[in-house]
């Protein structure tokens, strides 16, 4: 028999055993009990829309985690998937073993990953790839003489992931609080933030260059950073001098730059990667989300010629001694080469730069002169749109004011789920997500900032 929650409806009955059932025995990322006391039930997706088990429609916003980029219930994706069930549901890429789906996707990879990145492993998600990236980081150096090398430097407001050393990489202390010290050997600078650091790209980037100095360049391994601040700052979008001046760095100290374009790879931003945007080229790329458009768990890293090379030279007892069980998942890979083939057919890439560009114009025609509204940035279909208390003094709304469930409760009423990340109404639509529901969304976020922050009861712009 079908358990009923698979097929859920509207019934009372239904819906009241699920939330029972769910708040006794499911353990939901950054649990907390107060926020699944009457939890939304996705029952099915369809395109840029999400439907829940009582019928209700909604733009997913937020392309439900960053990573459905092809929106919900891609006909080729779902018959990528079965046709490679069929055929190979699983073997692992251990000790001599390959598959076809993992090779064609690695070399499909290195033609549309960042010059200079060569050969691919693969994970089954970001935090997973931040793991192997600091790993691989400091194998690197161990194995060309330089074991001094294994201090990793991020920023603050970063986000990289919530296993151990993922954890400790990310600028945000809360994922770290609670669970023992931090993993050493990993330090922190501030970030470029355009809205409320206090200098020029080059001026925040010349941080990490203190920082190396001060730490010693004989002792960093990498820096690590994602082209646009996500999860951890609500999408900062830096200065266009900070990254070419970042590569400056680095080449200068012999410290690998670690690229995390885990929510910005795969025509997020414009471009395949975000780093095009600036001509900048990492030593490591790593991905997830967005590769398979969330359909099956899939993520991993790129890495450069020089890299690849101390992996294939070092002897059998000194080797990269690193893997997973499903390690380039022959389903999951399948999965990536149709959402790659769509991305690159439809021209996915260049129409988020498009549509990101005019719809960062409506945002800021319905919202600049709004009392309350102190930044509004963004990068193809990934927007911030920043709330303060104070727009003088940048001064941001207190936890008393219970901001960010009033604007998710609002937005959703409204037809639009999506994040609010504190302060910050975060959006990433499906890349496929129609003009119109574009339009939607843009009108549906302007009248709910207006409706939870009444303009004309606030102090008017300086």
């Amino acid at each position: 028999m079908t358990h009923p929650f698979l097929n859920p409806s509207a019934a009372a009955e239904t819906l009241s055993g699920w939330r029972d059932a769910d708040r006794a025995h499911l353990i939901h990322p950054q649990h907390h009990p107060v926020d699944h006391a009457a939890p939304v039930l996705w029952a099915r997706g369809e395109g840029a829309f999400l439907i829940d088990a009582e019928g209700r429609r909604l733009i997913d916003g937020l392309s439900s985690m960053w990573n459905v980029h092809l929106g919900h219930a891609r006909p080729e994706l779902i018959a990528a998937a079965t046709a490679q069930l069929e055929r190979l549901a699983f073997a692992n890429t251990y000790a001599g073993a390959s598959h076809g789906p993992g090779v064609a996707l690695a070399e499909k990879l290195s033609e549309i990953a960042p010059p200079g990145i060569e050969a691919f492993f693969f994970t089954t998600s970001g935090s997973e790839a931040t793991e192997t990236s600091v790993r691989t980081a400091r194998w690197f150096w161990q194995s060309v003489g330089q074991p001094r090398k294994t201090k990793i430097i991020s920023r603050d407001y970063s986000y990289h992931g919530s296993t151990g050393v993922a954890a400790s990489v990310t600028g945000v202390t809360e994922f770290s609080q609670g669970f023992g010290p931090p993993a050493p050997d990993i330090l922190h600078i501030p970030s470029p933030y355009p809205y409320r650091f206090e200098g020029t790209g080059q001026e925040a980037a010349d941080l990490l260059e203190q920082a190396i100095l001060r730490e010693g360049p004989e002792t960093v391994a990498a820096f690590i950073a994602e082209p646009v601040q996500g999860g951890g700052g609500g999408v900062i979008v830096p200065q266009d001098d900070y990254f070419p001046r970042i590569r400056e760095i680095c080449d200068r100290y012999d410290v690998l730059f670690i690229a995390d374009e885990v929510i910005t790879g795969f025509g997020r931003t414009g471009h395949w990667f975000a780093v095009e945007q600036w001509g900048v080229r990492p030593d490591i790329v790593q991905f997830a989300k967005g590769i398979t458009s969330g359909y099956i768990p899939l993520g991993g890293i790129g890495v450069s010629g020089r890299i690849k090379a101390a992996l294939d030279a070092a002897p059998p007892a000194k080797r990269w001694w690193h893997g997973f069980t499903a390690s380039a998942h022959p389903v999951a890979c399948a999965v990536a080469l149709e959402t790659i083939r769509i991305l690159e057919a439809e021209g996915l890439a260049e129409r988020a730069a498009q549509q990101g560009k005019h719809l960062l114009g409506r945002l800021h025609a319905g919202l600049a002169d709004h009392p309350n509204v102190g930044d509004i940035r963004g990068l193809g279909l990934l927007f911030g749109i920043e709330l303060v208390a104070d727009r003088t003094t940048k001064r941001r709304f207190g936890p008393e004011t219970d901001l960010a469930p009033r604007l998710r409760r609002e937005l959703f009423a409204r037809g639009l789920s999506t994040r609010v990340l504190t302060d910050v109404i975060c959006l990433a639509p499906p890349l496929t997500t129609p003009d119109a529901e574009l339009e939607a969304i843009a009108d549906i976020v302007i009248g709910a900032i207006h409706a939870v922050l009444p303009a004309n009861t606030q102090r008017k712009k300086p």
